[in-house]
């Protein structure tokens, strides 16, 4: 009888091999997955719209403007300093404006700045003129007549409100408006152009003969009529070019400069 080998048994993995196997492929899938999670986040972060900018709104309301323009100053320019020294630190620059010069850019005409209720016109008349009557149910607003002693000339000039003759008496910006936007204003914000516009320390009473004949000129090209009213004509001039950090031009500083010169003092 012819014998055949016996066959050799299958040799199992011991059980504790299996388990090791199990592990360390959860482990590795789970590594993966962890992985794959960080590299999906990433790419989905970096294709997301940046974050919007602030709102205008939320801006700061002192300080430099959005723009880079620094708003004005309510604190006094002057004080007891010497103008004429004030004056020699003024920015020197020629006319530079890009854009056209219109009324508009400086708000409403005689806009209720303040808010009293009253427009800047009254306002103004109000305290340049004297013997003033004001018109009832107004709330002391609307001056009907007084007498205005014309800060250019000296001469008086009675004031009656009406179609005809309120134009007899009118108010001077000192600084004009469409030179304050060759020298700086063409960069302020709209708001700080009306604040400007309607700024009493810039404002004056005169005769409306006066104020056609000035326009818009700068002081080397205008000066008041009156030689005694050149002083104060140009203390405003540099109060208000300081208060307001305006340029000028080197014939404009000149000619403040000279008229400086005539003040009591200097």
């Amino acid at each position: 009888m012819t014998s055949f080998p016996r066959p050799i048994p299958r040799r199992t993995a011991p059980a504790t091999l299996w388990v090791v196997v199990v592990v360390v492929t959860m482990a590795a899938l789970t590594v993966v997955g962890v992985l794959s999670w960080a590299v999906i986040r990433g790419l989905s972060e970096s294709a997301s719209p940046p974050r919007p900018l602030p709102a205008a709104s939320s801006l700061p309301t002192t300080g430099t403007s959005p723009t880079g323009v620094t708003r004005p100053s309510d604190e006094p320019t002057s004080g007891g300093e010497n103008l004429s020294k004030l004056l020699s630190t003024l920015p020197v620059a020629e006319d530079d404006a890009t854009g056209q010069y219109f009324r508009e850019q400086f708000g409403q005409a005689w806009y209720d700045q303040d808010r009293n209720g009253c427009d800047t016109r009254n306002d103004v008349l109000r305290r340049d003129l004297t013997d003033v009557v004001i018109k009832e149910g107004t709330r002391d607003c609307k001056v009907l007549t007084g007498v205005l002693d014309d800060p250019y000339t000296g001469k008086r000039v009675d004031f009656v409100a009406g179609a005809d003759t309120s134009a007899l008496v009118q108010i001077d910006h000192v600084i004009p408006l469409s030179w304050a936007w060759r020298h700086g204003a063409e960069r302020w914000t709209f708001e700080q152009r009306q604040e400007f516009a309607n700024d009493p320390d810039n404002l004056r009473a005169t005769s409306g003969s006066v104020n056609q004949s000035k326009s818009d000129s700068g002081p080397s090209q205008w000066m008041p009529p009156q030689k005694t009213s050149e002083c104060a004509y140009a203390q405003t001039w540099v109060e208000v070019l300081a208060k307001w950090k305006l340029s000028l031009t080197a014939a404009d500083r000149e000619a403040l400069a000279g008229a400086l010169a005539t003040c009591p003092g200097e």
